[in-house]
């Protein structure tokens, strides 16, 4: 296995299907540590890098929200995604509140998995590129510190909650940003009135974008939104 590949750990009580889900991943160009409860995990985080956590939630010896817990205290940007049979809402929240990038629940599709950990990768290479805040949105200059959004001579300036959305928009672009993650992150909850005043953000932001054409900010139904930049076709000369 290439050094070089994104390397990630592993957390799953289950050692056989830990074992399969490890083969899979190093199939597809992963290095893997696969440990089978958070304590072991915890001792093997602190003492190597890793580019991505997966994590189990219901394991001996310290459970999977527990360990993110932990790993949040020294590390807040590795990606943590959540893999578990835990299906209920209130499951799903405190996971991210915990600290998840992500939450996947059992059975499910293997390449569903490896499309969301490489979209969290992408999401962190974008977001270190950006790492001073800039964002060209089509024809329009975003700068998320200052929270202006600006076209031509006309600029906007954005409301916190405007420019947080915009932001992780931007840092998702051409991937799907799950309704749910922005919600817990930016409003803290994801109840009926919070998602209601998300659709409401959208529509502003829509309206301040307007005047670009290629910009689309797609609804997917029942899981978030997308922002693409469109080639529009200039016509025939």
């Amino acid at each position: 296995m290439n050094s070089t590949n994104p390397k990630i750990l592993l957390v799953e009580d289950d050692l056989n299907f830990g074992n399969i889900l490890r083969s899979y991943l190093e199939l597809n160009d992963f290095n893997v540590e696969l440990r089978i409860d958070g304590k072991q995990a915890w001792s093997t985080f602190m003492r190597e890098k890793f580019d991505v956590c997966i994590f189990d939630v219901m394991m001996p010896e310290m459970d999977g929200f527990s360990l993110a817990k932990q790993i949040r205290t020294v590390n807040q940007k590795v990606p943590i995604i959540f893999l578990t049979a835990k299906t209920m809402r209130e499951d799903m929240i405190e996971g991210f509140q915990a600290g998840g990038d992500d939450y996947i629940t059992k059975p499910f599709d293997s390449e569903v998995l490896l499309y969301r950990i490489r979209a969290i990768l992408r999401r962190g290479t974008t977001e270190t590129a950006v790492r001073n805040d800039l964002f060209q949105i089509g024809r329009y200059q975003f700068n998320a510190r200052l929270r202006s959004l600006k076209i031509g001579d006309t600029e906007y300036k954005l409301t916190p909650k405007e420019s947080d959305l915009l932001k992780m928009l931007c840092v998702s672009k051409d991937d799907l940003l799950l309704r749910k993650e922005a919600l817990l992150k930016i409003w803290g909850d994801d109840n009926y009135f919070t998602t209601r005043s998300m659709d409401v953000f959208i529509a502003k932001l829509r309206k301040y974008l307007k005047d670009d054409p290629s910009i689309e900010i797609l609804n997917v139904h029942g899981n978030g939104y997308q922002l693409l930049i469109k080639e529009l076709n200039s016509g025939s000369l």
